[in-house]
């Protein structure tokens, strides 16, 4: 073998060993930030029943109640979680590469009643207020039509029919009364009605977004208002928190605006801060969210009011991801 040969072979082995190293750290790193991350549900004597309250995401990824009395830790470990009427859902990380997404459906017991696992990494999470219908969206990469190269699924749960959803971009969309179908067509941030049909969520196309308005059985949905993300329908079914863009670039672009369905007008919140959550409402007058806070990696939930009157208030640190859960409901 020639000098220059021996180099070239030296080289190329010298490299192949690095990526094979590179990716076998990439693999480790990915499963030690989610070996601790698990629905199942440890030891805990905490239900929904027993302990209502404001139900949050701590820093550490554990799921909590906090009260007057304080914030009382269940044994549940999730990137995202919501309670609501007889179900909760707790989206989890599951280790490897490409990531997966495991939802795991729970009781009001908080014990886990269906497990649904699918590709992608957490980002919201909704029950209707019966508990029927969850809904979940996840960050996906690699679909092609994603200049960014990540897109958004989103998937619906029928709890009662075991109806399952995995992917809402086959529902048939109307914009302006128009059939409407582009490669593009994105969802994210579904919310539902009280009669467990109505629904809400965004759809992104062509560089815009727009709210839209959906029926379960039909499996049809209408372009309602552009310009509206993450959209929150209100316990009375009247109107809708969402982020509204209104700045351009990628820096601190939203503003919290409630949207009065019935009327179109539109109110902003007192929070000028950026919000890239999707709000939830405490009650008909109160929304929560959180933000990021000092500490890196953590964030504080918020909550103002929904009629663009009063100030931000801190409703707890080190937290995301709220639910209020009342006393005595289902």
């Amino acid at each position: 073998m020639s000098p220059a040969l021996s180099l070239h072979a030296r080289v190329t082995a010298v490299a192949v060993t690095a990526a094979l190293l590179a990716t076998i750290a990439v693999v480790y790193t990915v499963r030690a930030a989610d070996r601790n991350e698990s629905a199942a549900p440890k030891s805990s004597t905490i239900t929904l029943d027993n302990t209502p309250g404001l139900y949050l995401r701590t820093t550490k990824g554990t799921i909590g109640a906090q009260s007057e009395e304080g914030r009382k830790v269940t044994g549940l470990s999730c990137r995202r979680f919501y309670a609501s009427g007889s179900s909760a859902v707790c989206l989890a990380t599951k280790p490897g590469i490409p990531p997966r997404t495991q939802a795991v459906i729970l009781d009001r017991s908080l014990q886990p009643k269906r497990t649904v696992t699918f590709g992608g990494t957490p980002n919201r999470a909704r029950v209707s207020p019966s508990g029927r219908m969850i809904s979940w969206t996840v960050f996906v990469s690699g679909d092609s039509y994603a200049g960014s190269s990540f897109s958004t699924r989103s998937g619906i749960l029928d709890t009662r029919t075991g109806y399952l959803i995995k992917n809402m971009e086959t529902i048939q969309l109307s914009m302006d009364k128009k059939r409407y179908s582009a490669p593009d067509v994105n969802y994210w941030g579904i919310t539902f009605g009280r009669d467990d049909n109505r629904f809400y969520a965004t759809v992104s196309t062509r560089g815009k977004t727009y709210l839209v308005e959906g029926d379960m059985k039909k499996w049809t949905a209408r372009t309602l208002r552009e310009n509206v993300e993450c959209p929150s329908l209100s316990p009375d079914g009247t109107r809708i928190a969402y982020k509204k863009r209104v700045r351009a670039g990628a820096q601190n672009p939203w503003q919290l605006h409630v949207l009065d369905l019935k009327t179109m007008r539109d109110t902003p919140l007192t929070e000028t801060r950026s919000v890239d959550d999707q709000a939830a409402w405490l009650d008909d007058t109160t929304v929560a969210y959180a933000l990021p806070a000092a500490a890196k990696g953590s964030s504080d939930v918020w909550s103002v009011p929904a009629d663009g009157t009063g100030e931000p208030d801190l409703a707890a640190r080190g937290a995301s991801s709220p639910s209020l859960v009342p006393t005595g409901t289902r």
